[in-house]
């Protein structure tokens, strides 16, 4: 297979990845014909999948608005993925310039592209790290220099958690990002669900999918997710199927379940 010029030489552009099929779903253009192929086999088993990415993306479009309205500043997104259009900066820079974010992702092309489009920006930055590591991401140098860890901070981990699975500890994970947060701020969360789906089979022609990635797919229930927000709040309407979070219109809460995504926003008082 040709390398493309915008390729790091380091990746490995002959298995799938996760990031490069997401944004396949999204009708981006940075993924490889491996990562196509992967992403239409998924297409085949669970038809709703471009829908599941966009719902989402939406998702997060929603939620950022919602917390930058709500006088949050800093932003923490952990496995960003690759650009597209509305970015978790540019939705809040649009509320208040001064806003500042810090991309992490461990796909160096999410990294690559992430910094093309952050050239200039100095409230914005992009790191590689994997969310599995949250105390390296913590103090890492670009984080530390950007955000203010006593302030509120808003951390995002949409459409990440069903990578991680339960052998990873993603309770622990969360325990260590949220032992680092001030009261006031927030955690948004998303991942896959099967909940109210019934029997279908897609869950394991999915997970077949996946396996021919560098991320297995770990499904959990409104109820899992639900448990790994411990110690934060959940805000109105809790975790649900993400176009029922808060959506700008009604129309774009039904058939809610076929996103395949569950979401939710949480506070941390005290």
């Amino acid at each position: 297979m040709q390398r493309p010029d915008w390729a790091p030489d380091t990746i490995d552009i002959e298995r799938p990845s996760v990031a490069r099929m997401y944004d396949y779903y999204l009708g981006g253009s940075h993924n490889f014909a491996v990562d196509r192929a992967a992403a239409r086999a998924m297409v085949e088993a669970v038809p709703e999948a471009p829908l599941m990415a966009q719902a989402n993306r939406a998702f997060l479009r929603r939620a950022v608005q919602f917390l930058a309205e709500s006088g949050v500043r800093q932003f923490l997104d952990i496995g960003s993925g690759i650009p597209t259009v509305g970015n978790v900066h540019e939705i809040a820079q649009r509320i208040d310039p001064q806003c500042r974010v810090v991309y992490v992702d461990v796909d160096p092309v999410a990294v690559a592209h992430s910094r093309e489009i952050l050239a200039g920006n100095d409230r914005a930055t992009v790191i590689r790290e994997d969310l599995r590591r949250p105390a390296a991401i913590l103090e890492h140098p670009e984080v530390t220099g950007l955000l203010d860890l006593s302030q509120p901070v808003a951390v995002m981990i949409v459409a990440v958690l069903h990578f991680v699975p339960d052998a990873d500890r993603p309770e622990e994970i969360l325990r260590t990002l949220r032992a680092a947060l001030t009261p006031g701020s927030y955690l948004v969360m998303s991942q896959a669900s099967d909940d109210d789906r019934g029997e279908t089979g897609e869950r394991a022609e999915a997970e077949r999918v996946y396996r021919r990635t560098d991320s297995q797919l770990w499904i959990r229930s409104r109820a899992e997710l639900t448990a790994l927000f411990g110690g934060f709040e959940l805000v109105e309407p809790g975790v649900v199927w993400v176009p029922q979070w808060r959506p700008e219109s009604p129309e774009q809460a039904e058939n809610a379940a076929q996103a395949v995504f569950i979401g939710g926003v949480g506070r941390l008082g005290g």
